[in-house]
């Protein structure tokens, strides 16, 4: 026979009381229960706990052995049960969020404005990084979620994507200087000889530009590469050329201006991404359905809709 939590509760009661109906009582048993996991315990652990003498209820020496340590067991227990209500109710715990650059400067601090002000407690962990980074961070498990860019060919089949939404790419380019085109669109082709700032290799929007231009018929000539979004949008701003960015980026550059592709244009699906295989902790999500929420009921920029 094992030992038993709660028998060690009921020890720990008629310790505390050295009385077994008085003990029953404040554990909200019936005193002959009490008695007979009293018992039980006795058995499992073959020796006496208890002497009884005229009345009075007294440690044997095995039960003053036991005491410490079933104090301790108890306690434990109590503990980890609380930590896991935490961790449950969202009154601690962390989670770790990867998401690329374009989408941390955008969607994300809202997003994560809302998970704050809700679960002030939980400890927040964000990664930036080109959506196959974040992939082998996901594989790795150094991240709970990612937003990525849905790649055409799909993910790795231990992962599972949500498509969260479609954005369209727009010509950035800076509002003291001519537009690109004097129309409300632009063809691709028609940046053939504008220089455009362009983003370093291995970043997700410059393969996708490079590709367009030559399904175009034409190889672009850069004005400056090698940055991140927040650099490229910055040269965009000293007027250094135009960018292929994502139109979710420039609502809050007022100094840049927004030329839609004409059709069909080119768009990017954003998903999250997840572990199929691991349990999504708590943290993860609370703050998986805080995007979700903020993506279906929050105004979003001009070219993005929700999925």
């Amino acid at each position: 026979m094992e030992v038993q939590l709660q028998q060690l509760r009921y020890f720990l009661a008629v310790v505390e009381t050295r009385h077994f109906t008085q003990a029953a009582e404040n554990v909200a048993v019936s005193q002959p229960t009490l008695s007979k996991q009293i018992h039980t315990l006795e058995a499992s652990l073959g020796a006496p706990l208890f002497e009884r003498v005229r009345g009075a209820v007294t440690l044997t020496a095995a039960g003053e052995t036991l005491l410490p340590l079933a104090q301790r067991m108890v306690a434990d227990a109590d503990a980890a049960r609380e930590a896991v209500r935490d961790i449950v109710g969202l009154r601690r715990g962390d989670v770790r969020l990867g998401a690329t650059p374009s989408l941390c400067s955008s969607l994300v601090p809202p997003v994560l404005r809302t998970f704050r002000a809700e679960h002030p407690e939980i400890q927040l962990y964000v990664t930036e990084g080109s959506s196959q980074d974040l992939i082998e961070s996901l594989l790795a498990h150094t991240l709970d979620l990612a937003l990525i860019v849905q790649p055409e060919e799909g993910v790795d089949e231990a992962l599972a994507t949500e498509p969260v939404l479609r954005e369209s790419l727009v010509v950035a380019s800076v509002y003291d200087r001519p537009p690109p085109t004097p129309y409300d669109q632009i063809a691709l082709s028609e940046l053939e000889h504008t220089p455009l700032v362009m983003f370093r290799s291995g970043y997700d929007i410059r393969g996708v530009t490079l590709e367009a231009c030559r399904r175009a018929g034409f190889t672009p000539t850069f004005a400056v590469e090698g940055g991140e979004m927040d650099a490229v949008l910055a040269f965009v701003e000293a007027g250094l050329g135009v960018a292929l960015v994502p139109s979710m980026v420039l609502a809050n550059r007022p100094a840049l201006r927004a030329t839609p592709l004409a059709p069909p244009g080119m768009r990017r699906t954003i998903a999250l991404a997840h572990r199929k295989r691991s349990i999504m902790p708590h943290a993860a999500q609370a703050l998986r359905a805080t995007l979700l929420t903020h993506v279906a009921t929050e105004e979003l920029p001009s070219g993005v809709r929700p999925l």
